[in-house]
């Protein structure tokens, strides 16, 4: 058995498997970088052991330093997690070369479903089923295309190495393909070193459903039941459930069979996910669903699987990794309930989804499960993915689980880091999702009206009147934190105030009525500037003193870097008219791509970069002073 165990990963995932490592009497060794010197899974670990710079590429991604961490600290078993190294078949066999224990797939396993063409051909082979596509070894515009066009349009592109959704190019038309093409093996190549692309026909009502699998050293293979990941963004899971909506019994025992049919034929042991894309089109039918992909390693989405099973799959890891047979058999496995997870996000959905970085002054969260690996006071940094937590709700049935999960997104409190948490129980809310009319393409088709910003509802208008204006005298200086608990107005019914609610100017008519007495919400605030809480966003409160003609206030119009980047484009010059919401400049930061743009119209002023800048966090970048009116 495992003595001690080094996790070769940060954040909620190091912390998750501290967890139960220590529940199971294992030692555990946390790896840092110096930008995670003080993170929570250094925290929580019994050693820990730094491992290089902030970069991943310079620390986390350094096998090397790993193996020698694992040494140092006398650990027997590294655990990789997800992303990172988890998947890279050289590292597992540098692993196992070093006297390790490997708590991951047999290193030929991962190997075997790395390429997604090769992985294909093996899927064929065991009788599972795959979608129509081309996977060959000629990779010339003139074969891909002319296989595209016999496939017929719309198809997709997709890179042989890809993963994480990258790599991967819708294509409508054989106008678009060579363009969409191009840009797809530009991409892979950049990704994954690789440029070679395999093509697959586009599912027009698509489903993302994916089965756990779990194999063990002594020829045991069992499915965990599936998962619907459907609602994703930009290919990036959002919300995942378990099991999925609208699957019959017979379907489930076809998909499942199929996923263990796969894994078996890779010899697979530890835990993987067979990814399938379903064409629900008329509904989930077995003959509908096609293979997609495998990923070898746990996935982000396990916890859902956990609750619906009672099965601690970390648990399973470390004990096949020791050797020993699985703890069940297929038939002593059932599903229980309904569950959900929502991955919170430090962005913000009204800007783009811009990532959100900064300290964690204020943090709070509730509900049936919380995996996350930061507390308050800690700081989402920019080097790495910015989820803060996991939210995971369980229910005896699914219109359960919606409600319990709505609670938890609607009580978020996290201040000054910006979240998605009001984006998430709108997308709860939807009448089509709550029916279990789902589709990958949900979130991309009514994201328009899914992040249109929150606004705050009359009784948070009324208590922050209350609070900033009428009592005003309960302003201070100093930081303050507390709750509204119970009070009402004593004033004149048509007296009214001036706000600034996130820099823009609301006449609050105040009301004696009692409808909001004992409305409770919390405040953070230092002095005239408050932030209150509702239905998981956070909204900036001021009274109006300053600038009481209600025109924008000087910084109002600021542009500055939301953290540091590179400056990629710059589409307005000094003087130039702009109108609300037009793009300004785009900033290349954490691995992507993202537009500033006029907070109102205006001309703009102050502009200090050009394409090509590097800047820093809160950098003032340009101004809109805007139109002066009569």
């Amino acid at each position: 058995m495992i003595t001690k165990l080094l996790i070769a990963n940060r954040g909620e995932i190091a912390c998750r498997v501290i967890r139960t490592a220590r529940a199971m009497g294992i030692a555990t060794v946390a790896v840092y970088s110096d930008a995670d010197a003080k993170a929570l899974h250094v925290r929580q670990a019994d050693e820990a052991v730094h491992i290089g710079p902030s970069p991943a590429a310079e620390s986390y991604l350094v096998g090397e330093r790993i193996i020698a961490a694992a040494h140092a600290t006398g650990a027997d078993a590294i655990h990789p997690g997800y992303g990172f190294l988890s998947e890279n078949a050289d590292f597992a066999r540098a692993v196992i070369a070093a006297g390790l224990i490997w708590v991951g797939p047999k290193p030929d396993s991962i190997e075997a479903m790395g390429l997604k063409d090769a992985a294909k051909e093996r899927m064929i082979a065991a009788g599972v089923p795959v979608t129509p596509g081309y996977l060959g070894d000629d990779q010339s515009i003139e074969r891909l295309k002319g296989e595209a066009d016999a496939i017929g349009y719309p198809v997709l592109i997709k890179a042989v190495a890809g993963g994480g959704g990258k790599g991967m190019r819708k294509v409508d038309d054989a106008a678009q393909f060579e363009e969409m093409l191009q840009s797809c093996r530009r991409e892979a190549s950049a990704s994954f070193g690789n440029d070679q692309v395999l093509l697959e026909k586009w599912i027009t009502s698509p489903r993302h459903i994916e089965v756990q699998v779990f194999g063990d050293s002594h020829g045991n293979v069992v499915h965990l039941f599936e998962r619907d990941c459907s609602l994703q963004r930009r290919h990036q899971k959002v919300i995942e459930e378990a099991p999925a909506p609208g699957m019959d019994e017979a379907t489930r025992e076809g998909i499942c069979a199929a996923a263990v049919r796969a894994a078996k034929a890779v010899d697979y042991e530890g835990a993987g996910t067979i990814e399938f894309i379903a064409d629900a089109s008329e509904g989930l039918r077995a003959d509908r669903i096609f293979f997609m992909e495998m990923n070898t390693r746990l996935q982000v989405e396990h916890p859902v699987t956990e609750e619906i099973t009672g099965v601690d799959l970390v648990e399973w890891q470390l004990r096949v990794a020791s050797g020993e047979p699985l703890p069940l058999a297929q038939s002593e496995l059932s599903i229980n309930g309904w569950a959900m997870e929502a991955r919170l996000y430090a962005e913000d959905p009204a800007k783009g989804f811009l990532p959100s970085i900064g300290p964690l002054d204020h943090f709070h969260l509730s509900g049936d499960r919380i995996d996350t690996g930061v507390e308050e006071r800690d700081h989402i940094s920019p080097f790495y993915d910015p989820m803060i937590a996991k939210l995971i709700a369980w229910g005896e049935d699914r219109d359960e689980a919606i409600d319990t999960l709505t609670d938890a997104c609607r009580s978020v409190e996290i201040e000054p880091v910006r979240t998605n948490a009001w984006f998430l129980a709108c997308l709860l809310a939807e009448p089509a999702f709550r029916r279990g009319d789902l589709s990958t393409g949900f979130i991309g088709d009514n994201q328009d009206r899914l992040i249109d910003p929150p606004q705050p509802t009359g009784n948070l208008l009324q208590a922050a009147a209350d609070d900033l204006v009428i009592g005003s005298q309960a302003a201070t200086d100093q930081f303050m934190l507390q709750t509204l608990r119970g009070f009402r107005l004593n004033r004149d019914a048509e007296h009214s105030v001036r706000l600034r609610v996130d820099g823009a100017v609301r006449t609050v008519e105040l009301d004696d009525a009692e409808v909001w007495q004992g409305y409770a919400r919390t405040i953070v605030g230092d002095g005239d500037l408050r932030t209150f809480f509702e239905d998981g966003a956070a909204f900036q409160f001021s009274p109006d003193r300053a600038n009481p003609s209600g025109s924008h206030s000087a910084h109002d119009g600021d542009i500055v870097a939301p953290m540091p980047g590179k400056v990629i484009a710059v589409d307005v010059t000094e003087g130039q008219a702009v109108t609300a919401g037009q793009r300004l400049m785009v900033l290349e930061a954490m691995k992507m791509e993202h537009a500033l743009t006029a907070p109102f119209a205006g001309t703009v002023s102050d502009l200090s970069v050009s394409q090509g800048s590097q800047v820093q966090v809160e950098m003032l970048l340009a101004r809109v002073e805007a139109v002066a009116t009569e």
